[in-house]
């Protein structure tokens, strides 16, 4: 007989499930807008990391804390500077880089505390958003890009082609990348056929 007290475990989140594969156990990892600290939670319980955390909205940030999670509250669009050149092995960017005001600074300061940096970001090429603008004219909503455009966090809107320009110009140098559609990866047009991106530079 089935208990009506179980509680269903959440679904894995494949973007996690990755970021998880590729950080080795016992890193010292920095995860900026962490949100409500489910990757860092997921990061402690499979790879025991040292894991700590910036997030901007204080109501998340004690979320995290009522988790047994180290974050501090602060605005990442401000840099770094809190913390010393190199002091992480890895330092993680899940689906905000949208979201900042000022992409090549906080990339620039990924960089320069940790050794790699991990960045993922919906594709705003995805083929669902193109054709719905073609065909409807307004701002594309997507299983990624939910919002309308009057409440969307967003404020940067790149694909997967703009990102690696924009890294190029920078001086980026991305050493690994997967492509995702529906939580599956994949390998074929991924600027056309993925809706997110997940990018290591170091």
């Amino acid at each position: 007989m089935k208990s009506h007290d179980s509680i269903p475990e959440p679904a894995p989140n494949p973007i996690y499930e990755a970021i998880c594969g590729l950080i080795e156990e016992k890193s010292k990892v920095l995860d900026l807008g962490c949100g409500a600290g489910d990757l860092l939670k997921l990061l402690q319980s499979k790879k025991k990391v040292q894991g700590s955390g910036v997030e901007k909205s204080e109501e998340k940030v004690y979320e995290c804390v009522s988790k047994g999670l180290s974050v501090h509250h602060g605005d990442i669009d401000e840099g770094l500077a809190d913390y010393p050149d190199e002091s992480f092995d890895y330092v993680i960017l899940s689906e905000t880089l949208q979201e900042t005001h000022k992409p090549d600074l906080v990339i620039q300061e990924m960089l320069r505390v940790g050794k790699k940096a991990i960045i993922t970001f919906p594709n705003f090429g995805y083929w669902r958003g193109r054709f719905y603008l073609l065909f409807t004219g307004r701002a594309p909503i997507t299983n990624q890009l939910p919002h309308t455009w009057y409440d969307t966090p967003n404020i940067q809107f790149l694909t997967i082609k703009d990102f690696f320009f924009f890294c190029k110009e920078k001086g980026f140098n991305i050493v690994n990348s997967v492509y995702f559609n529906q939580g599956r990866r994949i390998t074929f047009l991924p600027n056309l056929l993925a809706e997110s991106a997940l990018c290591v530079l170091a």
